[in-house]
């Protein structure tokens, strides 16, 4: 077979990326759009590349030790990188490969001025740009030039930061091949960049153009401030002309310099409006054509537009799929904001959650929203809308009034004749109006569990005995049980129940006394509460295994194991039987859950109980036997000699017995709901637990069909096409791929708080000028003020925590509360006043402060914060 070294750029297209890499392949796409101008060229295949590359033995020994280095030690890559760039820059290039090249020069033009350019297969992806992780070079004149940098080109493969970058999407060097662009040079009037949406607010409906004078180098390489247009529906509605200096422009002899600007131009505009508008409407045609947004290079000659490159913004937020007759404008709120859990799920993940919440939702970037349109539409539900959110989430508010203080994105709707006030678009259930009040009775909650158990344990015995295309009948109507039990009126009545006196002790008790935030410590030890009791449960297995020195060892070895044969092993050592039942009796209770337990495809501790080792070694050593129990108790004293003294203060005032007595009402109306607001979460995540045994189970039978390769595959597909797997014993491999490829680019994404339809991503701000200056914001939600040694941690797995340290973390769901009892605060980006962690936070007396933007990237581990609970805000003491 004869080997392709040259490529026609008009021969290929999109689809040629093994062969002519990322870039090669956009630009022979782009060069069959008609109407658009893409200067002359061809390709050096990917096929002259391996060649080389194949031919020099001691490359294949440098690529395994680079495979074999930590990604974190920039020292060895950037050594290891330049020893392997020098070796390909040496190898000479084989005599049939530069006769190829040569001969596209001749047809071109032999000693014509070329751009010679990296165009490698993990390039201009839509998950992954790699834009500036190879190199480009102009102005080469001459066959040999063009040799030597094609040979550089090669090299570029192995610069530092396009390994550093593939370590960090998770792309295997020896996967990457590069391919060369060799394209007549274009000596332009000016050139930019043009981003078919705008790159910082993700908003689809405006273009932005950045513009300078000469070639586009002057920008790329941030020699010059560009001029910046931005275009919208056809018209320029904003731009900057910035002072340009420099400008860099081609030598004869071949190369480039800067050069200084014309003292008379330098403030002149590089476009005119017309050409900005024009420039759009291209970029608009390019952005149909490959179907997503685009960030594109451009040229102006003669005013005469080219295009030298097009490649996807991979940064952009996706936005909710609509019917295709559907245009009108949509606002979305955030799911796992809601339920502290702002991770990418997988397909199987979100889809389940659809199907059992109450509320429609949407995927977008694996992650779920509720579509809030139509109660912002009318002014009946709009305040109570807003209200609802805003003492959840105040920037969650502030995003979307931010939309609704533009006018005309939201359009005001007059209410249904049948409309009620409707609550917050709470996760997991939107009941048509607010609960009535319930008496203060504690069998209320008895019996609530008590039914929410029976209906788990029907559930266990009943998905036994199902299987295949029957399994998924059965689950459908699972479903439908699993949304009676959350939609159950009297659960909603006792969770509301807890909210509302919170609220009330809190605004009266700062409105009567002068005191913030209350309730925190009047919640203290309530009753009922799962999610604490799971932390101070742990305390127990603690106690458990700290007599027996051999188990403590052997935990710290596996603390960071895989957790296949971690209870064979733990048996064989001196203490390890009564450790092992005690972890046991604590995974029957609580091993359904695990760190964002909403996604189903999430391992559970059950199944990975070696993530719970860091936390029990942290209990060991940070805390005395019998912890659990003295916490809970202290925890009660504290709440009744709060109320003592609240009672005490309010009788001295005038009206003093009344509100005494209604503030007496409510202190025992918080304390027997409170707790409850943790139990429906558990419920769900003991049926998912259910749910997802029974469906490990029917993945393996596909596994041992030969339809999936392994059992986690089924974890990419969707609910319906898992069901449908099952049915046909038939699945796409091709689909199974790109969901694989998808996600791994979803999870290097941030979730907004809001999105609308256009693409614009929301996140809402602190409006607030009583914070010091230099501290960060947030909102408090459990009073107090600490100081302590913060420790950043991003995977619970990966805690070591001390006595006194503050805990700074992206968020916190319900498996994050056994850290809760060794710590002394918490700072987390994600989180509400009724969210999962700052109702735990409460109920351990720690100070907390979340909804704080940034704050695992501005706190570094190891440094000395303040933490102001009571006032929402951290300050960095070092």
């Amino acid at each position: 077979m004869t080997r392709q070294y040259v490529l026609d750029l008009r021969e290929v297209d999109e689809t040629w990326t093994e062969s002519v890499g990322g870039k090669g392949a956009h630009l022979g796409g782009l060069s069959r759009i008609e109407g658009i101008r893409v200067p002359d060229g061809f390709c050096v295949t990917t096929e002259a590349f391996r060649r080389v590359v194949d031919e020099e033995p001691s490359l294949g020994e440098q690529l395994d030790e680079l495979s074999r280095v930590d990604p974190d030690d920039g020292e060895a890559i950037r050594t290891l990188s330049a020893r392997i760039r020098r070796t390909v820059e040496e190898i000479p290039v084989p005599g049939d490969i530069a006769a190829a090249i040569t001969g596209a020069l001749t047809r071109f033009g032999e000693r014509s001025a070329y751009a010679v350019r990296s165009s490698a297969t993990a390039e201009d992806l839509p998950t992954a740009s790699f834009a500036g992780q190879q190199d480009t070079y102009l102005n080469v004149v001459g066959p040999e030039a063009v040799l030597r940098h094609v040979s550089r080109c090669w090299a570029s493969l192995f610069t530092e930061r396009a390994v550093v970058y593939r370590r960090r999407n998770g792309i295997d060097h020896r996967t990457v091949h590069m391919a060369v662009v060799v394209q007549r040079m274009v000596f332009p009037q000016a050139s930019g960049i043009l981003f078919t949406a705008d790159p910082v607010t993700g908003d689809r409906k405006a273009a932005t153009v950045d513009a300078g004078f000469g070639l586009g180098e002057a920008l790329v390489s941030g020699l010059v401030n560009p001029d910046v247009f931005t275009v919208r529906d056809g018209q320029v509605v904003a731009r900057t002309i910035a002072t340009k200096d420099r400008a860099v422009h081609p030598l004869p002899a071949g190369g480039t310099r800067d050069t200084a600007v014309d003292a008379r131009q330098r403030d002149q505009p590089a476009l005119t409006d017309e050409q900005a508008v024009r420039l759009v409407g291209i970029g608009r045609r390019i952005e149909a054509h490959f179907g997503t947004p685009q960030d594109i290079e451009w040229c102006l000659v003669d005013d005469d537009v080219l295009i030298v490159q097009s490649r996807p913004i991979t940064t952009l937020f996706p936005v909710p799929v609509r019917d295709s007759d559907d245009e009108e404008n949509r606002v979305y709120v955030s799911v796992g904001h809601g339920q502290m859990m702002t991770d990418a799920m997988k397909p199987l993940g979100h889809s389940m959650w659809q199907l059992t919440a109450m509320v429609p939702m949407h995927e977008a970037g694996g992650r779920l929203f509720v579509d809030v349109t139509g109660r912002l539409a009318q002014p009946a539900t709009r305040d109570g809308l807003l209200d609802a959110l805003g003492k959840g989430d105040p920037l969650v508010r502030d995003a979307l009034e931010t939309v609704l203080n533009r006018g005309g994105f939201v359009p005001t709707l007059p209410a249904p004749a049948s409309a009620a006030p409707s609550p917050a678009p709470d996760t997991r259930a939107a009941p048509a109006a607010p609960p009535a009040p319930i008496p203060t009775d504690p069998a209320v909650v008895t019996g609530l569990i008590e039914r929410s158990r029976a209906s788990v344990a029907a559930l266990e015995r009943e998905i036994r005995t199902k299987s295949g295309p029957a399994l998924f009948d059965f689950l459908l109507e699972a479903f439908e049980e699993h949304k009676r039990v959350l939609g159950d009126p009297l659960s909603m009545q006792a969770i509301m129940a807890g909210m509302d006196a919170t609220w009330w002790l809190n605004e009266k008790l700062l409105e009567w006394l002068g005191e913030k935030n209350a309730a925190d410590t009047l919640t203290l030890s309530a009753p009922d509460n799962i999610t604490s009791e799971m932390g101070l449960a742990l305390l127990d297995v603690a106690d458990a295994v700290r007599p027996w020195p051999a188990v403590v060892d052997f935990l710290w070895e596996a603390r960071h194991a895989e957790s296949a044969g971690f209870w064979d092993d733990l048996a064989k050592v001196e203490g390890g039987t009564e450790a092992r039942a005690a972890i046991e009796t604590y995974l029957d209770r609580y091993g359904m859950r695990c760190v964002g337990e909403i996604d189903i495809t999430r391992p559970r501790w059950s199944e990975h109980p070696t993530a719970l080792v860091p936390a029990i070694l942290d209990n060991v050593r940070n805390f005395g036997p019998g912890a659990a129990e003295r916490r809970f108790e202290e925890g009660r004293r504290k709440a009744r000699e709060k109320e003592q003294e609240v009672l005490t203060r309010l009788r001295a005032l005038p009206d003093g017995e009344r509100k005494a007595e209604e503030t007496r009402r409510m202190i025992e109306r918080v304390r027997t709901f409170i707790g409850y607001r943790e139990y429906p979460k558990y419920g769900i995540v003991c049926r998912y637990f259910a749910y997802k045994r029974a469906l490990l189970a029917e993945a393996e039978r596909l596994v041992r069909a030969g339809v999936l390769a392994r059992r986690e595959d089924a974890f990419y597909l969707t609910f319906q096409e898992f069901r449908e797997a099952a049915r046909t014993n038939r699945v796409d491999e091709g689909l199974l791929r790109q969901r694989k490829e998808a996600f791994l680019s979803y999870r290097a994404l941030t979730p907004p708080r809001v999105l609308t339809s256009d693409g614009e991503a929301l996140s809402g701000a602190y409006r607030r000028d009583d914070v010091p200056e230099g501290a960060l914001t947030g909102l408090p939600v459990s009073a107090g003020t600490v100081e302590g040694r913060a420790r950043v941690v991003l995977d619970l797995a990966d805690a070591d925590l001390e006595a006194g340290d503050i805990l700074v973390t992206p968020f916190t769901d319900p498996s994050w509360s056994p850290l809760f009892v060794g710590i002394a605060g918490l700072v987390a980006e994600v989180g509400g006043l009724m969210t999962h962690g700052a109702v735990i936070a409460r109920e351990y007396g720690l100070p907390a402060v979340v909804g704080v933007a940034g704050a695992t990237r501005l706190i570094r581990d190891g440094q000395r914060v303040r933490l102001h609970g009571t006032d929402g805000y951290v300050e960095i003491l070092d």
